[in-house]
């Protein structure tokens, strides 16, 4: 008998999870390179799965197609990056972590640019908004100074202010990103707090 067999059924699931969390980082990771070096269109999933060294069964697991591997990561991330200062006990009066999030897209931007060329920017900014809303709903709720918006309101307030972040986003990357991430977040919540207290 090997050793596994007497290992606890939630150690074998962590490691299955382990390795389907490693299989969909390869795919992923094998996607971005692409696209910074060819157009999304003329990507094939086979490019991928040679990247990726991944098999067509094991993608085809996960996902229908390399639209579908893209939108399954930028939701990934869109969803961990709107909890990160929940899920982390952040003890500031922030609602998003725009300034990690804004250094995160200044030493991307190859990728970044590449994602505009693809078309998908669109979709992802869509995507992302419903996110950020869902965040910035759930850290007003948690914080001292959000108690005083009425909770029928909060979800309209988070999707309003989720609009505004990625407006702040659009503005900065037109400029070239020229004001530091640090400075974006202190004015993004200075427009957060600003509409709480009127």
């Amino acid at each position: 008998m090997s050793k596994k067999k007497h290992l606890p059924l939630a150690w074998a699931k962590e490691k299955t999870d382990a390795r389907v969390r490693r299989t969909r980082d390869a795919l992923g990771d094998a996607l971005i390179a692409l696209m910074q070096e060819k157009p999304f269109d003329t990507i094939t999933v086979q490019d991928v799965l040679d990247r990726a060294h991944v098999s067509r069964s094991t993608f085809y697991t996960h996902y229908s197609d390399k639209d579908d591997l893209l939108m399954s990561d930028a939701e990934e991330f869109f969803e961990a990056l709107s909890m990160a200062l929940s899920a982390h006990g952040d003890k500031s009066d922030r609602v998003f972590p725009v300034a990690e999030f804004f250094t995160h897209l200044a030493e991307v931007q190859p990728f970044f640019k590449a994602l505009v060329k693809s078309g998908k920017f669109q979709e992802n900014m869509e995507l992302a908004r419903g996110h950020f809303a869902r965040g910035i709903e759930r850290r007003l709720a948690e914080l001292p100074r959000g108690r005083s918006i009425p909770a029928k309101d909060l979800p309209a307030i988070a999707f309003t202010h989720a609009g505004a972040l990625l407006s702040l986003l659009t503005w900065w990357l037109d400029r070239g990103m020229r004001e530091p991430p640090e400075e974006m977040d202190r004015l993004f919540h200075r427009l957060v707090w600003k509409g709480a207290s009127s």
